[in-house]
């Protein structure tokens, strides 16, 4: 073992709502606990305008206190998180599982896989060209940029509903495109976007148009007719795609489209090995990838004392 290395009983992958949960249960039982976190704590949680559908809250909060709150929560019981530095390297076959990053080494003897997602981009011509002119896949991090303007928030879920309302208290106008799918969320989101003023369309978005900055979108609804609605920002809201890349590299099956295959305790096909949240693509929402985190940080500690004891 080089000096380097820095062991662990347990390093988890991701502060997301799974991590974070999965964080709290395996140092509250006593595992010296290492969460990784390639950016900032939340995952997309934390870019959650506002969650309504939490226990425990019936007024609602809002993703980034959500997320203090669980950062806190787990460092309160002395899990230990390091933001900004993001695993480059698996070796998960042996008794001890070696996780590298570019600021050093740590082995332990289970890792919790909880990469989460990143954003589905629709791959239309104008979508990367102005990325950061005009196109955002974040309205908290970027609503305040379009104060008066117009806007239009594609996607069709739940998620793209929250982001069109959030967006109502900002930009002078919203429109929701649907992106070719029904508009699938809750009936009282729905009114309250609807009640807000908010146009929604059942069409495609075909291209993202403009000069130095986002001016319009392309559009074909499904009869075949086009049109071109003007835009001053574009916020897409498809949902997310398991960051897996990483962890299939190392031998963890994932299924055709990413997902990390897990059992009903979390775990992968490797020994020691577990994933939670929405890397697994279970229920994709905050509550479920907090249950998977506490399952899988449960299983990993009586993988651990099983093995501390032989």
């Amino acid at each position: 073992m080089s000096q380097e290395e820095q062991v662990y009983d347990l390093v988890i992958l991701g502060a997301g709502p799974a991590g974070l949960t999965a964080g709290i249960y395996s140092s509250r039982l006593g595992l010296r606990t290492l969460i990784l976190e390639s950016g900032i704590p939340g995952g997309r949680a934390g870019e959650a305008p506002f969650i309504e559908n939490y226990p425990g809250f019936p007024e609602g909060i809002a993703g980034v206190e959500l997320v203090e709150r669980m950062v806190k929560q787990c460092s309160k019981f002395g899990a230990e998180i390091r933001t900004f530095e993001e695993a480059i390297d698996l070796d998960l076959k042996g008794p001890l599982k070696k996780v590298t990053t570019r600021k050093g080494s740590y082995l332990s003897m289970a890792v919790i896989i909880a990469t989460g997602t990143q954003r589905r981009k629709i791959r239309i011509p104008g979508e990367s060209e102005f990325l950061g002119r005009g196109v955002s896949y974040c309205p908290v991090c970027d609503g305040a940029f379009f104060k008066g303007l117009r806007v239009i928030v594609v996607g069709s879920g739940e998620e793209a509903a929250a982001d069109a309302l959030f967006l109502t208290d900002l930009a002078g106008e919203v429109v929701l495109v649907t992106h070719g799918a029904p508009l699938e969320a809750a009936e009282d989101l729905i009114r309250r976007i609807r009640s807000k003023g908010v146009k929604v369309i059942e069409a495609r978005v075909t291209e993202i148009g403009g000069k130095d900055s986002v001016e319009h979108v392309k559009i074909i609804y499904e009869d075949g007719r086009e049109d071109v609605l003007p835009a001053d920002g574009v916020f897409i809201s498809l949902g997310g795609v398991p960051t897996s890349e990483l962890v299939k590299k190392a031998g963890v099956e994932v299924d055709e489209k990413g997902c990390v295959k897990v059992d009903r305790w979390q775990r992968t096909n490797i020994e020691g090995v577990f994933a939670a949240g929405d890397c697994t693509c279970g229920g994709m929402q905050v509550v479920t990838a907090a249950g998977e985190g506490a399952m899988a940080a449960i299983n990993a500690s009586r993988h651990i004392k099983r093995k501390k004891r032989d």
